[in-house]
């Protein structure tokens, strides 16, 4: 019998995209979005109770998710928050779910990411909070592992939890996750090109092992990032907003990338490189930049090598996954695995 406590009504969450790796973070870190213009950048799952276990797909892209013989990144969701609630005594379930898939998929912007969270919400909303924090992040972790070939939480944490999240050790052994501060000033350009790179061929491109000089770089580069954001060294982040360790291995795989990174830092952005495994790109700007200069100029990269492409300023989503129907508010805000 499912445990209905507080709604017995469907619910209805939304759960933004996400940036992964964050330049300096490959499958460490990653920061969740919110458009300056109020657009909801995410997607939505809605969930209410049922006879039987059922699943509609609807939204933009749905439609490039339709012909898909394996389950929905969304039923595998439910289906792990079901087990993991069962292990803990509380029963839940069958669950009518809807997603409405607003964000691209193949697109670097945490598309997966947002349904998993999206249905997590939803269902932990909807059934009286059966799992802790932690819990739920294992939960998306694995779920998201499911489709990108192992378990890492650098876009199921920002899209759960909000902010700048990265992952560190847990006390258990496993991956916990941390809110880094962020200068409000600086905010997130992106550009998504009319072009899909899945995450299994981007991730096909690394080498199986670095070299011990890349790891010691990415390692220097990722401590001084974080250590920049702790100080306010704006200089010493400036430096450290960059990839040393798969982007020379990705770029070739995204037209135009190169051109659009070249504009964006000539225009004045701090740093510029993939967002995800790609094909999106971010670029980083502070007072002394344009944030539409910046974004006319990563736009213009893609255009030169034939795509179109679509562009968003914005701050980072704090919030990170929350209700928006019966009553809008934020789950998660004070969460801290």
């Amino acid at each position: 019998m499912m445990d209905l406590a507080p709604s017995r009504g469907g619910i209805t969450a939304f759960a933004p995209a996400s940036i992964g790796n964050f330049a300096a973070g490959f499958d460490l870190m990653g920061a969740a979005l919110a458009p300056l213009d109020g657009t909801l950048l995410g997607d939505l799952v809605h969930a209410a109770p049922a006879e039987a276990s059922s699943f509609q797909l609807e939204g933009p892209f749905a439609g490039l998710l339709a012909g898909e013989a394996r389950p929905n990144l969304v039923q595998r969701a439910a289906e792990l928050f079901r087990e993991a609630a069962a292990a803990k005594g509380r029963p839940v379930g069958p669950f009518a779910l809807r997603l409405e898939k607003r964000l691209p998929v193949a697109s670097g912007l945490g598309s997966s990411a947002s349904s998993i969270v999206a249905t997590l919400a939803a269902l932990q909303a909807l059934c009286g909070d059966p799992l802790s924090v932690p819990e739920l992040l294992e939960v998306a972790g694995q779920a998201e592992g499911s489709t990108s070939g192992g378990v890492h939480l650098d876009n199921v944490a920002p899209s759960l939890l909000g902010g700048l999240q990265l992952t560190v050790p847990g006390r258990d052994g496993g991956p916990a996750s941390r809110r880094l501060p962020w200068p409000t000033d600086l905010l997130l350009v992106v550009a998504h090109p009319d072009y899909q790179l899945a995450t299994a061929r981007s991730r096909a491109a690394l080498p199986e092992r670095p070299a011990w000089t890349d790891t010691v770089d990415f390692a220097g580069n990722l401590a001084g990032f974080v250590h920049a954001l702790h100080t306010g060294d704006r200089a010493l982040l400036a430096r450290c907003l960059r990839d040393p360790l798969v982007e020379t291995h990705r770029a070739p795989l995204v037209p135009g990338f190169r051109a659009a990174q070249a504009g964006a830092l000539a225009a004045g952005a701090l740093g510029c490189t993939l967002s995800g495994s790609g094909p999106s790109i971010f670029a980083v700007v502070g007072d002394d930049a344009d944030a539409d200069v910046v974004a006319e100029a990563l736009q213009r990269g893609f255009a030169q090598a034939g795509l179109a492409s679509r562009a968003w300023i914005c701050a980072l989503d704090l919030e990170g996954a929350r209700l928006l129907s019966p009553v809008p508010r934020p789950l998660f805000l004070e969460a801290q695995p």
